[in-house]
């Protein structure tokens, strides 16, 4: 793992910039994307940028099951007012969380996975290590996969709900097999409560209990992490 240690979420999304643009430099033509507070300062310097991806795919991690595309807490309507209103893409893949049969949309979701190779990989990782909605205790073979959200993730994700019963308990989520086929991973972690995650994503063992610590067994990761996140690190 390449670790970049900045000073704050800003100067982290002036760096995820670089490896979008990079990677578009060097041929990339598929991306796949996160939701969440964490990579939108990469997609505001993506956004300020000439960078242009109407050639391009992207598809995203994961979305939360029975939310219709238009609710303004679905992924589909983060990522078009956080990235693709501004800069759209060829095509936009996002897992249907509203399909009838789950297991078959999972399946076609690995199809499209296997069709357009990932590029480049933007991830998030909770406190509890997840990546995706790829909670404690997932396989390192999953694929893409309905998912039963753990209250800690219900807990930190009720900040954008009007009430806490409004989060909904399931999403469909890439598996971590699928998201390992990536040909290169960014991560990116800020604040203090992200630290024992990342500690354990680096330097623990790689086990179940944290999913994250799988990208170990991937050849080409960067972290970008802020001071704080960075701070229970053994070699900072």
């Amino acid at each position: 793992m390449k670790v970049i240690v900045v000073k704050d979420n800003v100067e982290g999304g002036k760096e995820g910039y670089k490896l979008f643009a990079d990677a578009k430099k060097n041929g990339a033509t598929t991306f796949g994307l996160a939701t969440g507070s964490t990579p939108i300062t990469t997609y505001q310097e993506i956004i300020k940028s000439d960078l242009d991806f109407t050639d391009s795919i992207s598809i995203n991690l994961d979305e939360y099951v029975g939310l219709p595309e238009d609710s303004d807490q679905s992924y589909d309507y983060f990522m078009h007012e956080n990235l693709f209103n501004a800069k759209p893409f060829k095509h936009s893949y996002l897992p249907n969380g509203r399909a009838a049969d789950l297991e078959a949309e999972a399946k076609h979701y690995d199809q499209i996975i296997e069709d357009n190779p990932i590029d480049l990989q933007i991830l998030g990782i909770g406190r509890n290590g997840h990546i995706g909605f790829n909670e404690p205790g997932t396989p390192a073979d999953s694929t893409t996969h309905k998912v039963s959200l753990t209250q800690s993730t219900i807990d930190a994700n009720a900040r954008f709900f009007e009430h806490e019963e409004d989060v909904p308990r399931y999403a469909i989520s890439m598996g971590l097999a699928s998201i390992m086929k990536s040909k290169h991973i960014l991560i990116e972690a800020y604040g203090e409560d992200k630290a024992d995650a990342i500690k354990g994503m680096i330097e623990g063992p790689v086990t179940t209990d944290l999913p994250a610590s799988v990208l170990q067994n991937h050849d080409n990761v960067t972290v970008i992490i802020d001071e704080a996140a960075a701070n229970k690190l053994s070699n900072k």
